[in-house]
């Protein structure tokens, strides 16, 4: 018997997904809990799998392609069946969708203010179509509904385009201008999955945060040392010891002493929330790209268990093993290359957070130390702030305050915090 599988409703105010991957083909036997396909979402990508068991009889939706909760996406049947006409009609009371196998977090949750105007609309398929249809710019209005997206009460209320115009021609037509290179030697790759979700929230961030950053050089000699003793004691316990957790403990310092930098601006009310609590986010590099993994409630967690629990969210991450709660509600975030990290950077804010730090390879460099040159173990921090709330003299002093904590790492446990 043909079944409509239709995209299910995933929660958390998901209206729409983006089918990333089919990880089955028309004509393929299936069975019951066998995963079919691999959807994005704003907030998470999740795998899900087959309710019957039975065969891949026609898929509806093509990779890379946005669908709304509730569309069908493909048709499971019987052997012998036949794939039903590219059209399908909407089935009486619709096809109840089985519990997900796992879900698995690309990157941070979604925006939950309204797109500013200019920028990539948040939209439904069919609200862009609507917009086509009334010669309407989609990507210039405000959206009213979840999330700020763009309705169709938007697009039927915003003005129409002008006609464009054809510009007058000189006497002899120009030919075309050459777009591609060479045959053969272009590769094009879709823009779809995690590195479409990267490039709309980074430039979400461009468009609305005033960035400026502020780079300082922080002595981490004394911190270098403290790591290097406690790195066997952590391989007793099976820890693997990085510098990230010392960087954890010192920035939660700080940022207790600086508490407007815990916070995210909530554009559409025009309000600034500092957060009383201490969701760290940590930058993490995977396959498919960055993702921001959260450590929740860092402040109340000591060195061994965050760094155990960084390093559980790294291998998540990269194993595709990551939950909702693993990526959502970060109030603060690091971005690291370990030994890779270079000498400065530029980072960008986690909108809608308003700084970000950025930590640097540690090496070894000659300095200045009661007027004698000194062998030193060196870093720089890079940290980008929203001009719009941090000014530049408060995001130098709460660098200071956090180069100091690097610096002195024996105030992280004597209780100054």
């Amino acid at each position: 018997m043909t079944k409509e599988f239709k995209l299910p409703d995933i929660g958390e105010g998901v209206h729409e997904g983006e089918i990333v991957k089919w990880l089955v083909k028309e004509g393929d036997p299936i069975k019951e809990n066998d995963l079919m396909v691999e959807v994005m979402t704003d907030k998470v990508t999740v795998q899900i799998p087959s309710p019957v068991t039975g065969k891949v009889l026609k898929i509806m939706a093509n990779e890379g392609q946005t669908v709304l909760v509730g569309t069908t996406i493909i048709v499971l049947g019987e052997e012998g069946e036949a794939a039903p006409s590219a059209t399908v009609p909407e089935p009486k009371g619709g096809m109840q969708s089985a519990p997900f196998a796992r879900a698995e977090a690309q990157r941070p949750a979604a925006p939950t203010t309204a797109a500013a105007p200019g920028g990539p609309a948040l939209a439904a398929p069919a609200v862009r179509k609507l917009a086509r249809e009334l010669s309407v710019n989609i990507d210039a209005i405000r959206g009213t509904g979840p999330g700020g997206r763009v309705t169709e009460e938007d697009v039927r209320g915003a003005p129409k385009r002008a006609p464009a115009v054809k510009p007058a021609m000189a006497a002899e037509e120009l030919p075309p201008l050459r777009t591609a290179g060479p045959s053969g030697l272009e590769e094009r790759v879709p823009v779809h999955g995690l590195r479409r979700r990267i490039s709309e929230r980074m430039a979400k961030s461009r468009s609305t945060a005033a960035h400026y950053t502020y780079v300082e050089e922080v002595d981490m000699t004394q911190l270098v040392h403290l790591r290097d003793r406690l790195k066997e004691v952590g391989e007793q316990k099976g820890v693997k010891l990085t510098y990230l957790p010392f960087v954890v403990k010192a920035l939660i310092a700080a940022l207790k002493e600086h508490p407007t930098l815990n916070s995210i601006v909530d554009d559409e009310k025009q309000e600034i929330v500092i957060k009383r609590y201490y969701n760290i986010g940590i930058a993490t590099a995977t396959d498919e790209g960055l993702t921001v993994t959260v450590v929740h409630d860092a402040d109340k967690k000591d060195i061994w268990i965050l760094a155990k629990e960084i390093d559980r969210l790294g291998t998540a991450a990269r194993e595709k093993k990551l939950t909702l709660h693993d990526i959502q509600g970060s109030t603060f975030t690091i971005t690291s290359l370990g030994k890779a990290g270079g000498i400065v950077a530029t980072p960008i804010i986690n909108w809608p957070e308003v700084a970000i730090i950025g930590i640097h390879k540690i090496e070894k460099r000659p300095v200045v130390r009661n007027d004698q040159i000194v062998i030193r173990e060196m870093m720089y921090l890079s940290c980008s702030f929203d001009h719009r709330v941090i000014d530049g003299h408060v995001g130098a002093a709460f660098v200071q305050t956090l180069a100091n904590y690097l610096e002195h790492p024996a105030l992280q446990f004597v209780g100054l915090q």
